[in-house]
Parts: C-alpha cells; sequence; structure tokens
C-alpha cells in the first residue's frame, strides 16, 4: 500500500487534464463514454482507495482490533501509512460517500418525477408544445420520453430548423444521455477533482445530440443556425417552469450550455468537419482508467496480507 493506494488519487489530480481534448478531438458519442467512464471508475476508485488508507487507521485503536482478531502493537509496527494520514482519509471517506448518497439519491428522484411528468403529458409522436412565448426546448426522460417545446421557439425558428431541434431532443432520449450526465456527476460528487469530467459531459452530450440532427438532415451548416438562433432566443427570453424531469435542457436558458462558452464551440464544430477517433487520446484515456482499477486492487491485496500478518502476530 506504500504506492499502490495513492495512483488512483493521482490519477484524479491529471485527470481533468484530458477532458477538453476528448470533447474537442474526439467523436461525441466516443468522448462521451470515455469521459463518463473516467469520472465513474476513477471516483469509485479513490473513494475505496480512502476506504483503505481508513482502515488502516482503524486497526491501530485496540478495542477495533480486537473485534478482527488483529493485533493492534502489530498493526501500528507494520503499518505503512502514518496515523494522521488515516485520520484525514476517513474523514474525506464520510465526506465522499455522502455526497454520493446525496447525488444518487436526488437523480433517482429526479428520474423517477420525470417518468411521472412524462406519463402525464398528453403528446403526439412524443412531441408536446407549449403555448408560451418564451423561446425553450427540452428533453424529458420517461416510459416514453417527451420532446417539450414552446410555441415561442417554434416561432423563432423556421420549418427546417424544426427538424434539427426535434432531431436533436429525440436524440438525448433515444441515447438515455441522461444516464451519462447522472453517472459522470457521480463520480464527481464523490471525488470533487473530477467535476471538469462531469462538465465536459454535459458538453459531449450535446455534441452527440447536434452530429445526430447533421447526419438525421444532412446540413450540418442547418444545424449550426438552427443552435446558434434557439440559444439567442432561449437567452434573450424568461425562463419556462420547467417539469421536474427536465434534466436535460438543450439549447433552453436553462440547459447547462445555453451560456456564451458551449454554443460557440458547437456551432464552430458544426461547421468544421465530423470530428474523428485519435487512437492516442483513446488508448491514454483507457490506460488511466486501467491503472485506476489495477492499482486499487493492488491496494485491497497488500491491506489483506497486512491484515493476514497483524492476525497472525
Amino acid at each position: 500500500m506504500r504506492l499502490a493506494v495513492y495512483v488512483p488519487l493521482l490519477l484524479s489530480l491529471l485527470a481533468p487534464l484530458g477532458a477538453r481534448p476528448l470533447s474537442e478531438r474526439c467523436e461525441p458519442r466516443l468522448a462521451t463514454w470515455l469521459l463518463t467512464v473516467s469520472a465513474l471508475v476513477l471516483g469509485a476508485a479513490s473513494t475505496v482507495a480512502l476506504g483503505l488508507l481508513a482502515v488502516t487507521g482503524l486497526i491501530r485503536i485496540p478495542q477495533l482490533a480486537a473485534l478482527g482478531h488483529w493485533s493492534a502493537g502489530s498493526a501500528r509496527h507494520q503499518d505503512p501509512t502514518a496515523l494522521s494520514v488515516a485520520v484525514v482519509a476517513g474523514v474525506l471517506l464520510g465526506g465522499a460517500v455522502w455526497a454520493a448518497a446525496r447525488m444518487f439519491w436526488r437523480r433517482t428522484r429526479t428520474l423517477a418525477a420525470a417518468t411521472l411528468d412524462a406519463a402525464c403529458m398528453p403528446a403526439r409522436d412524443g412531441l408536446v408544445v407549449l403555448e408560451d412565448d418564451a423561446a425553450d426546448a427540452y428533453a424529458i426522460p420517461g416510459l416514453p420520453g417527451r420532446v417539450v417545446v414552446s410555441t415561442g421557439m417554434l416561432h423563432t425558428l423556421d420549418e427546417t430548423e424544426h427538424d434539427v431541434l426535434l432531431a436533436h431532443e429525440r436524440a438525448h432520449l433515444a441515447a438515455h444521455h441522461y444516464a451519462f450526465v447522472a453517472f459522470a456527476q457521480l463520480g464527481a460528487a464523490a471525488n470533487p477533482l473530477l467535476r471538469p469530467l462531469a462538465t465536459a459531459v454535459t458538453y459531449t452530450i450535446e455534441r452527440w445530440a447536434d452530429e445526430s440532427a447533421a447526419a438525421s438532415t444532412g446540413d450540418r451548416r442547418r444545424v449550426a443556425r438552427a443552435v446558434g438562433k434557439a440559444a439567442l432566443a432561449a437567452h434573450r427570453a424568461p425562463a419556462l417552469a420547467r417539469a421536474a424531469g427536465a434534466v436535460l435542457g438543450i439549447l433552453g436558458r436553462r440547459g447547462p450550455l445555453a451560456s456564451a462558452g458551449p454554443v460557440p464551440r458547437r456551432v464552430a464544430a458544426l461547421l468544421a468537419p465530423p470530428p474523428g477517433r485519435p487512437r492516442a487520446l483513446t488508448a491514454v484515456t483507457a490506460a488511466v482508467v486501467a491503472a485506476a482499477v489495477l492499482a486499487t486492487a493492488e491496494a485491497a491485496h497488500d491491506l489483506h496480507r497486512l491484515l493476514a500478518a497483524i492476525g497472525a502476530g
């Protein structure tokens, strides 16, 4: 455990450096998968690492050591982890578990509300049109999901751009983008160092939906124009009172990407050739994830050997 247990924590410091290259250079679907898996695995691995470090402190307490038939004296001599490190790890572990559990509960409750909202909405081909001059559009996951568009948004876009908007929102539902966002945010809740990865996922799912709309309509420039017009109109209009399950919010004012930063990036990406699948970035990301898993497994094995040794002592 001298080194292996710290590898997931070190990788969590370095992983955010790859968030921007992945989101910009990789095909959006691949980027979303890589970022989500990285956030989830690193979040879990770093939490386990904190737990392993915390255990090394607990086994030095005679009363707890007696429960496991371990020797507290042997633990103090053989344990490579300083007691202060174990105490700090225990405090951080408590915070990580609490934050992750809270995030999981909130997401579960939101998804349940979304399913109920979607089921109660009368729709035609999955589309719900709200009579409101404020420009907004979003997707509500459910069984089945719903695409909600205001009349203000429909008036902002022309007929051909309506197809772009609907294709974009339906891509969110078809690919279950809310799940990618939820898993990435769960990893970031357990380890705040991973927040850039979760933020990048909210961008790449939008890019994924943009590319799906471009493939559906066959006109990347039209998609870029629709994205820009809708985002500008939604930014100027007052926000609608959204349904509880509207957690994807694309183009709408409350959506995570309706700011001055990501929307121009999306438009620029649509005006450029479709991104590819760079092997180097993919390989590096896979190596980081694999290293985190292997290091965590090695640290757990080392702790098992330590417990066996002090148990014999």
